[in-house]
């Protein structure tokens, strides 16, 4: 399957919503401690190699990118300078960024774009906040504060429009609704840094949390006192979480062990698969929405793979 080279280390991939064969990749420079960012947008064609169709560079390194749900071109950016970047693919690349906001504090670390509402999306940032925001304002509707720490993650629920989580370095995991003053619900889910949270696209009361403890937890926020599911495997921390758009207890996730793995959550043996392709930290992982069982990680080896789960992602 096709492999692409990044000149920068990569930190997130994400499968285009509108066209199966188009990604987004964000990277580093200097494994993002220092130096300037680049994003990617790459297209698969149907011989198997990997086109670049767009590149945006930044002066900060890029940490995570999100599709609009609403217009096909419209890419947003998370950036290691605090601000979170709109470029659109239809425009030259002299009129891109179409916008940059800034306001967090602290590196942006994830964005996330509202599927139900589908013209707000949300950030998340190292100054312990996650910023609302909407596609024709320049400021945030919202700032929410409650983290003790660095907020990595925040994640829209895919069937509510006002409700996401959220997933910190204070190892909680909260839930929130744009409707109320705070937070609806916290969750004490690790005993160690929470890096990463998903919804399951099946059951909107069904999150999974990843975290430095090397474990991702699987939780029902009906019942959230204990565990759904404790998914054992990852030999360090793990980055990313993503549960699949098209099986409900289907999950992939990447670590700093270099694996990706994927998970049934719903039976005893839950490790279903594990894809060690990588040579440093994998730290981003996406499913297609459009095509089912197709993979991409990114990570520090400066690699963007694709392939079919059941597949060799090395494979010519």
């Amino acid at each position: 399957m096709p492999v692409f080279k990044t000149p920068f280390n990569g930190y997130a991939v994400k499968f285009s919503p509108f066209y199966e064969q188009r990604l987004a990749v964000a990277t580093s420079q200097n494994f993002g401690i220092l130096g300037n960012g680049r994003i990617h947008v790459i297209d698969l064609s149907p011989a198997g190699t990997i086109a670049e169709i767009a590149a945006y560079d930044t002066a900060d390194g890029v940490y995570d990118v999100s599709w609009s749900e609403s217009h096909d071109s419209l890419l947003i950016a998370a950036v290691a300078d605090g601000s979170v970047k709109l470029y659109d693919l239809s425009l030259p690349p002299t009129s891109n960024p179409v916008r940059s906001l800034a306001e967090h504090t602290r590196e942006t670390h994830s964005v996330d774009y509202n599927a139900v509402r589908r013209d707000s999306f949300l950030s998340s940032s190292w100054d312990d906040t996650i910023k609302l925001w909407t596609i024709d304002r320049p400021t945030s509707v919202r700032t929410f504060k409650e983290h003790a720490y660095c907020v990595y993650s925040a994640a829209w629920n895919p069937r509510h429009a006002d409700v996401f989580a959220s997933a910190s370095g204070d190892c909680t995991a909260r839930i929130w609704d744009v409707r109320e003053p705070g937070s609806t619900m916290i969750l004490p889910a690790h005993e160690f840094e929470i890096l990463s949270c998903d919804w399951s696209k099946y059951d909107d009361a069904v999150i999974a949390t990843s975290s430095v403890d090397k474990s991702i937890k699987v939780w029902d926020v009906r019942n959230y006192r204990i565990p759904v599911a404790v998914l054992n495997g990852h030999g360090y921390a793990v980055r990313k979480v993503k549960f699949s758009p098209h099986r409900a207890s289907l999950i992939a996730s990447c670590s700093y062990d270099m694996t990706v793995c994927l998970w049934d959550y719903m039976v005893e043996d839950s490790l279903i698969g594990r894809y060690d392709h990588h040579t440093e930290f994998a730290v981003g992982v996406d499913m297609s929405v459009l095509v089912e069982g197709l993979l991409a990680s990114t990570g520090w080896d400066e690699l963007v793979y694709v392939w079919q789960h059941g597949t060799d992602p090395r494979a010519p």
